[in-house]
């Protein structure tokens, strides 16, 4: 008995990883149902119980959503960020608040820190944000200013703040979308020029200042929306 246990859970910790890897590498993209149970056994080769079991766990993390009657979806791509999106489900504020935190201090280190190469993605990058801007694409907007971000992060070289920022990433998604109105004019958008300028050319306290910046104006916002409701 001892040496079936064994095996199986050799098996279910096996499917887990194949999963997983899909999910992380986006063969799975976030949001999207992956395939049915039965397509799943054929594909991998094991029992139904196997793949029910690996997508159990898999749920309980937090990388899927199991839909009862309608499927099993990627919820996150990383157990931080399953833990993250289901503490901060209806939260918006408190993921502003870990945002500002780490964008912050992200945008302080990549003044003193950033590469040339750092630079010139962080241009590009900021480009295509404001061409969505422009253009009123909301989905675009979302991934191309959720990217900027995360490059700005990058540019910081500190590998546990940029593994602590990729691990909210959903959350950081669903903050810009819902954040974003396509109805409100275009010259009312934040830009992030000065806070490129400002990690361009070394000015740590600049640049924390206009990271910051817009992230307290979203803030006052909803703490304003707040008060109004509940008074």
């Amino acid at each position: 008995m001892p040496l079936v246990t064994t095996t199986r859970t050799g098996l279910v910790d096996q499917v887990i990883a194949q999963m997983r890897e899909l999910v992380a590498s986006g063969e799975w993209p976030l949001g999207q149902r992956i395939p049915p149970e039965a397509e799943l056994v054929n594909a991998l080769g094991v029992g139904r119980n196997t793949v029910r079991e690996a997508v159990r766990a898999l749920a309980h993390a937090g990388l899927l959503e199991v839909r009862q009657g309608d499927g099993t979806f990627v919820r996150a791509t990383s157990e931080l960020s399953g833990a993250v999106s289901r503490l901060c489900d209806t939260e918006l504020r408190q993921v502003l608040e870990v945002r500002r935190a780490l964008e912050v201090e992200s945008a302080r280190l990549a003044a003193n820190a950033r590469t040339e190469a750092d630079v010139a993605d962080l241009e590009i990058a900021l480009r295509e944000r404001d061409t969505a801007l422009a253009e009123r694409d909301s989905e675009r907007v979302v991934h191309t200013d959720s990217r900027f971000h995360l490059r700005l992060v990058e540019a910081s070289h500190n590998p546990v703040l940029i593994q602590l920022y990729q691990g909210i990433s959903e959350a950081v998604l669903s903050s810009v979308a819902t954040t974003f109105d396509p109805e409100v004019p275009p010259e009312r958008d934040v830009s992030h020029t000065e806070l490129l300028e400002a990690v361009r050319d070394g000015h740590p306290e600049r640049a924390a200042a206009e990271a910051g910046g817009f992230l307290d104006e979203l803030l006052a916002e909803f703490t304003s929306g707040d008060e109004q409701h509940t008074t």
